[in-house]
């Protein structure tokens, strides 16, 4: 596992199953309608049960960019973060839309007092997001969002799926200033 300090709290990249992790709230990459669907979004609500479902119909979408919350059903964590990534086009606006995503995420469990909370790597399955491009907005989004939020987390982690997330994560780790 790699692992940065910012300030207090533990930036770290875990090879990993997101539906399996202890901590306060998982972010699921979800699509705007809240609707579960494939990758990352379908395996949370396969993991977490019906109760996800059926608050995220409450909710009644999500525009790309920003967050809403739900219970964790059956999950170890205890609240899903739900955020809409952009698909990728290759436009500016497509990293703002993406950064927006990981501070939204964090900002929303500040507010809840959510402490310790875990990413997978967002737009980048089939939206279609560039790996290596991805991850150097998302840790920097997230280097920003836990500075903007004092001593708020204790840990930010990002589960990844695979060899080649995980290593394009640990690039992008390492260059993070």
């Amino acid at each position: 596992m790699d692992e940065k300090l910012i300030g207090k709290t533990r930036l770290t990249l875990a090879k990993d199953d997101i539906t399996t992790a202890e901590v306060d709230a998982i972010v699921n990459a979800a699509n705007a309608q809240l609707a579960g669907g494939s990758g990352v979004d379908g395996a949370i609500h396969r993991a977490g049960g019906p109760e996800i479902m059926a608050e995220c119909r409450k909710l009644g979408g999500c525009p790309t960019g920003q967050a809403t919350i739900t219970t964790g059903g059956r999950l170890k964590a205890k609240k899903v973060i739900h955020t809409v990534g952009p698909i990728y086009r290759g436009r500016p606006e497509d990293a703002k839309l993406l950064a927006s995503c990981y501070a939204s995420s964090l900002a929303l469990a500040a507010c809840h007092g959510l402490r310790t909370v875990a990413f997978p790597s967002i737009s980048t399955g089939t939206y279609g997001y560039p790996l290596t491009e991805a991850a150097g907005v998302a840790l920097q989004a997230v280097k920003a969002a836990i500075g903007a939020h004092g001593e708020t987390f204790d840990e930010v982690r990002f589960v990844l799926f695979g060899d080649e997330a995980y290593e394009a994560y640990r690039q992008a780790l390492a260059r993070l200033d």
